[in-house]
Formats: C-alpha cells, sequence, structure tokens
C-alpha cells in the first residue's frame, strides 16, 4: 500500500458483526494505515456521507478514499445507498465497491448501472478473504489513482 502520511479512510456498510470482524481482523495484517468507518444501516451510511444529523462535524464522518456497501441492509438498502451516492455531486466521485453474498445477475447488473466501480463476492474462510482484501486494496490504494476529495 502507499506509504502517505495520511491513513487511508474506508467507509464499510455492513450489518453482520461477524462479517465486519473478519474485515477488522484482515484488514489489520495488511501494512499501511488505514481509518476504517462502519455503518450498520443505509440509512446510517447516508448521514455519514451526507454529513448529517450525528455525523454532521465532518472530522466525525470524512469522506472515505473507498467505500465497500454491503447490499443487504436493513431500512435502506444497499441499492438505494449506491443509487443515492451516485446522484450527489459531494459523493459521485468516490469510488464504491459492492462486497455481497448475492450473486443474482439483477443486482450486479443493477449495480453496474449505477456506476458502481467493483461487484464482489464475499468469500468464505479467512484465507479467501485475506486474498479477496489483499488484491482489492493493491488495486485501489496501490496501482490506481484516486481523486482527492474535499
Amino acid at each position: 500500500m502507499k506509504n502517505e502520511d495520511k491513513p487511508i479512510s474506508i467507509l464499510v456498510i455492513e450489518d453482520s458483526d461477524e462479517d465486519y470482524e473478519a474485515f477488522q481482523r484482515v484488514v489489520k495484517t495488511f501494512p499501511g494505515s488505514f481509518s476504517i468507518y462502519r455503518c450498520e444501516d443505509g440509512d446510517t451510511a447516508l448521514e455519514f456521507l451526507l454529513q448529517e444529523e450525528s455525523y454532521a462535524d465532518p472530522d466525525l464522518a470524512p469522506r472515505p478514499n473507498l467505500i465497500l456497501l454491503d447490499l443487504n441492509l436493513p431500512g435502506t438498502d444497499g441499492r438505494e445507498v449506491l443509487a443515492t451516492i451516485r446522484t450527489k455531486q459531494e459523493l459521485s466521485l468516490i469510488p464504491v465497491v459492492v462486497f455481497t453474498t448475492s450473486f443474482n445477475q439483477k443486482d450486479v447488473k443493477f449495480c453496474y448501472a449505477q456506476g458502481v466501480n467493483g461487484y464482489l463476492l464475499k468469500p468464505m474462510g479467512i484465507s479467501a478473504l485475506t486474498d479477496t482484501l489483499n488484491t482489492l486494496f493493491r488495486y485501489w490504494f496501490e496501482f490506481s489513482i484516486l481523486p482527492e476529495l474535499s
């Protein structure tokens, strides 16, 4: 991962505690500095991203460098979150990668039509998760050039 002074900020929108804990365990093994933020449902994620309600302070809800989005969320689901992100100018440049258990082609097509940057299936097992996240992070934070967000 690129070694910069500023930590890489990732927003994980995930309702499963088990999946999130596995994600955290894996990320802690990676080199580099990461600031991980989590929202457990779509409504909270939109408040975080739009810096509203309890997230009005930008220090509590900085613009993430990457959003990992589960589709099946309580309340406002991931499909609605994605559609909202892509219609808001201040959020439209943030890369969004769907990270879900759904391999339904209807979901895949919908997400790409909404402008998702990637669609990944959650792998089974910690080894497969490590490989998947390592590849994902290397792609976005080592090989790709991301836009600077204000």
